[in-house]
């Protein structure tokens, strides 16, 4: 496993938190997939509070010499996308997530935590 790609993972985790996302996910993607290594969902309540957390993700990525390849959806606020090529972001307003429900889509993508333990589906 590439450290680079787990420290990404834990600082983009970490920032989420700290802008008090809701629900977050990690999906080890790059299991069933070539689109990413890993796929971090989250849920923030309003569209001030995705662009906050989408914010504080681009601010500390930045911060730590990450490249933001792409970011999508962040005018709308219902689903921002932040793509950083190993890794990409998904941040949902509650009825986007629910509709899209990518946890189900990539259902058989391992699920992990941030210390890159298996949890369960």
């Amino acid at each position: 496993m590439d450290h680079k790609v787990q420290s990404l993972v834990k600082l983009i985790s970490k920032a989420a938190e700290d802008k008090k996302a809701i629900d977050l996910a990690i999906l080890k993607i790059g299991e069933v997939s070539l689109i990413a290594d890993y796929f971090v969902i989250m849920t923030g309540a309003t569209k001030i509070q995705i662009h906050a957390i989408a914010n504080e993700i681009m601010e500390k990525t930045e911060e730590a010499g990450f490249t933001l390849l792409h970011k999508e959806g962040y005018d709308e606020g219902l689903w921002v996308l932040l793509d950083y090529g190993a890794v990409v972001v998904h941040i949902f307003q509650p009825k986007e997530r629910e509709f899209y429900n990518l946890e189900r889509l990539w259902s058989h993508a391992p699920r992990v935590d941030n210390n890159f333990q298996a949890t369960a589906n």
